[in-house]
């Protein structure tokens, strides 16, 4: 029975599985900040409050009396077609200008 205790251990000791007995700490100062913001889409006139790394120097009141940064958005869930069941016509040529604007060979 020793000789397969013995070896029990040794896997147990060797293992890559096995917690470290130093627990690692996250580095601080390098992760974007997660807080409340709202969400606005300019087709639809829909508004929701959720959680983001992003931020916007624009603010909203909400509901609850509280001011949030909002991030203006063109599609959501108000707006898709997918969703919503309706066929509405999106600007792909004004998207598609602006990318080649950016993007064009020099």
């Amino acid at each position: 029975m020793g000789n397969i205790a013995d070896r029990i251990l040794f896997l147990y000791i060797c293992s890559p599985f096995r917690k470290s007995e130093k627990i690692k700490e996250m580095k601080k100062g390098i992760h974007p900040k997660y807080s409340e913001v709202v969400f606005y889409d300019t087709q639809s006139d829909y508004k929701f409050l959720t959680k983001s790394t992003m931020t916007s120097g624009e603010k909203i009141k909400w509901e609850d009396g509280k001011e949030y940064p909002l991030i203006k958005i063109e599609v959501s869930s108000a707006s898709h077609p997918f969703y919503t069941g309706k066929k509405i016509f999106v600007d792909t040529a004004g998207r598609v200008e602006k990318f080649n604007r950016r993007y064009k060979r020099k």
